[in-house]
C-alpha cells in the first residue's frame, strides 16, 4: 500500500493536518495507536458516563465576524462553517494567590484589565507598555529562547503581578521550568486574556466525531489501534513505515505529530541530540458530585489558578505531587450549558514523573498513592472553593505515567519537550513534525501547527 501523505498521531493537531491534506489530495492515510482519536484531548466511560481528559477550555475565542483571529482562521482552512458549530463561552475565571490576592479575566479583555489597574495602580503604565511590545513582537519568527521572568521583571515593577500573570499561561502550555519562552508567553498571552476560552457545547467526543466525519468526506483513511513501529528511510528521506503488525505502508510523505524525540526514536541509526532538560508532569484529578439544593460549589467561575506558596514555583517537584499550586476546573461553568444534577471538579497539580514510575511497579502502592493524592486534592481546594468532599459520588485520578501509557509521551510530559522546532523540520526532506512539539500552544494552536505544516511543507509537493 502506498499512500501521498501519512500522518501519525490522531490528537488535534493530526487530525487537522490530515483534513487539511485531504482537501486537496484523496487517499491521505492517518494512523493512531491507540483505539479512540484525540490524543490528550479524548474520553472514557465511567458508570454508563463520559469522562473527558485533557479538555478544560479551549483558547483564542473569537466572534464570526474576526476573519484574521486564530479559531476562524483554523475553521476556514479546514473547511468547517462556523455556523454549524455551537460554542460556550467562558463565564469567568480567575486568578488566586497566596493572602487572597486575586484578579479575574473572561472573554472580555477589559474585565483584566481594570482589574490591574485597580489592584495594581502602580504598575498601570507599566503594564499598558507590555501590551504595546507585544502589539508589535511576532511570536513565530525564529529565534533563540528568551526568558519571560526576565523581561516581565524588567517591565512590571511589581513582582506579584509577574506570577500571578505567568500561572495561568505556564500551566496551559509551558514545557519549561519556572519559565517559558518570550515567544510563547505572547502566543498564550493573547490567547488566554486577550481572546479567551470557550469549549463545544457538547462533548470532546462530538468534536472528535465532527472531524472524523468531516476528514473521511474529504477522502480520508483512518486505522485506529494501529501503532508506528519504524519509520523507513532512505539517505535522508522517508519512504514508508513498518506497523506493529509488520504490514508496510510505503508514503511520498510523513508529517509526525507525537513529538520530536518520539519520533526519532522510530528512527533505525537516529542520533538523539535533544538537551537533558526536564520534562513536566501533571496529575489531574475529576471528581463528580451529586450537588444538594445548597451546594457551595461555585457557579460564577468557569476556571481557577492558584497558589498557595510563597512564590510560585513552576518545576517538577521533589516529591510525588505539588500540592501549593494548580488548576480547579468546572466544566459545567460556561454560558449556555445545561445545568445538571452531577457537576464535576477537576484539578491539575504538577507531579514528579520519575517517582510516579518507580511506585508504578508496585501496582497496589500505586493505587494506594493515587487515593491519597485525591484526598489531599480535595482538601486543598477545598480551602478555595468550599467544601465537596460529602457530595462527591465518583473519582479518578491520573498520573504522568497514566499519560504515557495512553499517548506515549515521554515522561508522560504533556507539553512535550522544552525545545520547540518552530518550522517542523527535523532533518528529513519529507518528514516534519507537527503539534506540541512546534511550538503551537492550545488546541486551536495545535490545530494550527497541523495546518501550517501541511500548507507550507506538504501541499506544494503533492
Amino acid at each position: 500500500m502506498k499512500v501521498p501523505l501519512l500522518v501519525i498521531g490522531g490528537g488535534l493537531s493530526g487530525l487537522a493536518a490530515a483534513i487539511r491534506a485531504a482537501r486537496f489530495s484523496p487517499d491521505i492515510l492517518l494512523v493512531e495507536k491507540h483505539s479512540r482519536l484525540g490524543g490528550l484531548n479524548s474520553y472514557f466511560y465511567r458508570n454508563k458516563t463520559l469522562f473527558e481528559t485533557g479538555l478544560h477550555a479551549i483558547t483564542n475565542y473569537a466572534e464570526p465576524g474576526n476573519k484574521k483571529a486564530p479559531l476562524n482562521r483554523l475553521l476556514r482552512q479546514l473547511k468547517l462553517p462556523r455556523k454549524e458549530l455551537s460554542f460556550c463561552q467562558q463565564i469567568q475565571s480567575e486568578i488566586v494567590f497566596k493572602d487572597c490576592e486575586s484578579l479575574l479575566f473572561s472573554n472580555d479583555f477589559e474585565v483584566f484589565r481594570t482589574e490591574i489597574s485597580t489592584k495594581f495602580p502602580g504598575v498601570a503604565d507599566h503594564f499598558h507598555r507590555l501590551l504595546r511590545f507585544l502589539e508589535d513582537f511576532d511570536p513565530f519568527s525564529p529565534a533563540p529562547f528568551r526568558s519571560t521572568r526576565k523581561y516581565l521583571t524588567a517591565t512590571l515593577p511589581d513582582p506579584l503581578l509577574v506570577e500571578m500573570i505567568l500561572c495561568p499561561l505556564m500551566y496551559y502550555g509551558s514545557s519549561y521550568e519556572e519559565d517559558m519562552d518570550l515567544s510563547q508567553f505572547a502566543i498564550m498571552f493573547q490567547a488566554i486574556f486577550q481572546e479567551g476560552m470557550f469549549r463545544p457545547s457538547g462533548t470532546i467526543k462530538d468534536f472528535l466525531d465532527l472531524l472524523d466525519c468531516h476528514y473521511k468526506s474529504l477522502g480520508g483513511y483512518l486505522r485506529l489501534s494501529c501503532g508506528v513501529k519504524k519509520i523507513l528511510v532512505r539517505q535522508n528521506r522517508v519512504f514508508g513505515v513498518e506497523l506493529e503488525t509488520g504490514e508496510t505502508i510505503e508514503c511520498d510523505h510523513l508529517v509526525s505529530t507525537i513529538g520530536h524525540e518520539e519520533t526519532l526514536r522510530l528512527i533505525s541509526g537516529c542520533t538523539i541530540a535533544e538537551p537533558n532538560l526536564p520534562r513536566l508532569g501533571f496529575v489531574e484529578s475529576i471528581f463528580q458530585t451529586q450537588e444538594p439544593s445548597t451546594s457551595s460549589l461555585p457557579s460564577d467561575r468557569t476556571i481557577i489558578f492558584f497558589n498557595t506558596s510563597d512564590r510560585f514555583s513552576y518545576k517538577s517537584p521533589d516529591d510525588l505531587v505539588d500540592f501549593s499550586s494548580g488548576v480547579i476546573c468546572f466544566p459545567a461553568n460556561f454560558q449556555g450549558k445545561p445545568i445538571k444534577s452531577l457537576r464535576e471538579v477537576r484539578s491539575t497539580h504538577l507531579a514528579n514523573y520519575r517517582k510516579w514510575k518507580q511506585l508504578s511497579a508496585t501496582p497496589a502502592d500505586y493505587s494506594a498513592q493515587k487515593q491519597v493524592t485525591s484526598s489531599r486534592s480535595v482538601h486543598m481546594l477545598e480551602n478555595i472553593i468550599g467544601s465537596f468532599s460529602a457530595n462527591i459520588v465518583y473519582k479518578d485520578t491520573f498520573t504522568p505515567v497514566t499519560i504515557e501509557r495512553y499517548t506515549s509521551k515521554i515522561g508522560g510530559a504533556i507539553y512535550g519537550s522544552p525545545i520547540k522546532i518552530k518550522d517542523g523540520n527535523i532533518g528529513f526532506s519529507n518528514l516534519f513534525l507537527a503539534g506540541t512539539d512546534q511550538g503551537f500552544l492550545g488546541i486551536v494552536g495545535s490545530m494550527l501547527s497541523g495546518v501550517s505544516i501541511v500548507n507550507q511543507h506538504i501541499l506544494p509537493k503533492l
